[in-house]
């Protein structure tokens, strides 16, 4: 009777095991098949990641000749994240450490204009690199759930709708002197309506300046609303027009613009 007893339990056991089994797999099965495919994304950081390693890879062709050139400054960083479908979300450094965290899939690759924030998988990665192409780790990270300006909305939905506003010029500015223009808040908004870097239709507003060092000077405006910093410059292979991270939007100041403006290191190829 006992080992009939020890028997009947020891199958209960094993039903009891097999039912968790089955239940635990289901689950697992259901999260993979209504989970989204971050594939896409995750290609997208990837090749972020790559496109700076590229820039910050010292020789002839390294940073003035990589993907943007010239010296390296945070409008490097926008214009690369950008170019693969988001959005800079913060930068922050600690000497030659720095760290940039970036919001991906506002645009799918190939795309060319934002998408609804829920219509594309999005994720959110940080990125820190130093000097060399050595230096640069990229990890995922949770997205903001909240709006850093303190404004109810998605993040995602705001930074779709920052770059779906941004002047159809925007990405021609790469390599254009500021040379002619003053370096003055009037001569700023002469800059950009000079060089077509906006358009007639587009509304330059809350323009703020400040020297950031021998001849260059560092602009916070908005365009069409959204915060952008312009590093105006004689020289012809500095990035002087870019859009400032989604922690500096709402307040958009001159002293912001001096920091970002700043170089994250000479440009290696003019090192030799």
């Amino acid at each position: 009777m006992r080992k009939r007893a020890v028997a009947r339990g020891l199958l209960y056991g094993a039903i009891a095991l097999v039912a968790g089994a089955a239940g635990v797999g289901g689950t697992l099965l259901q999260q993979r098949l209504t989970a989204p495919d971050t594939t896409a994304v995750d290609a997208q950081a990837a090749a972020l990641a790559q496109d700076l390693r590229q820039d910050l890879n010292a020789g002839f062709h390294s940073a003035g000749g990589g993907t943007y050139g010239g010296p390296f400054t945070e409008g490097t960083l926008v214009a690369q994240t950008e170019e693969h479908g988001g959005a800079l979300l913060s930068v922050r450094s600690a000497g030659l450490t720095h760290t940039a965290e970036v919001m991906l899939g506002l645009v799918p690759p190939g795309g060319t204009t934002a998408v609804d924030a829920d219509a594309y998988p999005v994720r959110c990665y940080r990125i820190a690199f130093a000097r060399g192409s050595y230096s640069v780790q990229r990890t995922t990270i949770a997205c903001p759930a909240t709006r850093p300006d303190g404004q109810p909305g998605s993040l995602a939905a705001q930074l779709g709708g920052l770059l779906a506003r941004q002047p159809d010029t925007a990405s021609d500015h790469r390599t254009i002197s500021a040379a002619g223009y003053d370096h003055t808040p009037k001569g700023a908004a002469q800059f950009l309506h000079g060089k077509g870097l906006v358009s007639a239709e587009d509304t330059v507003t809350e323009v703020a300046g400040h020297e950031a060092g021998d001849d260059t000077y560092a602009v916070a405006l908005r365009v069409n609303g959204v915060c952008q910093y312009l590093r105006m410059s004689s020289e012809a292979d500095l990035v002087p027009l870019w859009t400032a991270p989604a922690a500096e939007q709402k307040t958009c100041t001159a002293r912001q613009a001096v920091t970002a403006s700043a170089l994250y290191g000479t440009d290696p190829a003019k090192e030799g």
